[in-house]
């Protein structure tokens, strides 16, 4: 049975064993042209960055059938203590994965830790302006567009512009009592 099609995915945190296959997942034709990823990168050389355990970030991975079929992670942004309250957002789904809801999972639980565990007041994402599917996520969830920025990256031999979006908390912790 294709993966795609048992519907059985766990979500757990992402462990250094998993880099290689995050890595993969990554570099995939329908995966990477959404990041900030190159096609025909060795699988290595994204590597050593994927297996640093972050005690102030949250990294998670999507599991089907034994195989990493989506990523999503908040990092630190700079080790600034100024900036310590905020996180960026990364996100990776494999080609057949997406537009079955694995976004809208990842990102729950990514939302939930930050909320909830993380003390992350504002998340931070850039989004290619011609990834519609994205955008009206984020904005689902509660991220507004901050700024758009030309010529951002280039993507299939052509300079595309790409959207800044952030999320705030919307009900900032306080005291309890």
């Amino acid at each position: 049975m294709d993966n795609a099609d048992s519907g059985e995915i766990v979500i757990r945190a992402a462990e250094p064993g998993d880099a290689a296959a995050i890595s993969a997942l990554l570099g995939r034709v329908g995966t990477f042209e959404g990041t900030l990823q190159l096609p025909d990168m060795p699988v290595a050389s994204r590597v050593e960055m994927l297996q640093r355990v972050d005690a102030q970030s949250c990294r998670l991975v999507a599991v089907a059938g034994g195989e990493v079929v989506g990523m999503a992670g908040l990092h630190v942004q700079q080790p600034s203590l100024r900036r310590s309250h905020v996180r960026g957002l990364g996100i990776g789904i494999a080609p057949e994965w997406q537009r079955r809801g694995l976004g809208r999972q990842l990102m729950g639980r990514l939302l939930g830790w930050a909320d909830q565990w993380g003390g992350v007041l504002r998340i931070e994402l850039w989004v290619h302006v011609d990834n519609e599917r994205a955008i009206a996520l984020y904005r689902s969830l509660g991220f507004i567009e901050e700024g758009r920025h030309k010529a951002y990256a280039l993507k299939n031999g052509r300079y595309v512009d790409s959207i800044s979006m952030a999320r705030l908390h919307p009900n900032p912790p306080g005291i309890a009592g």
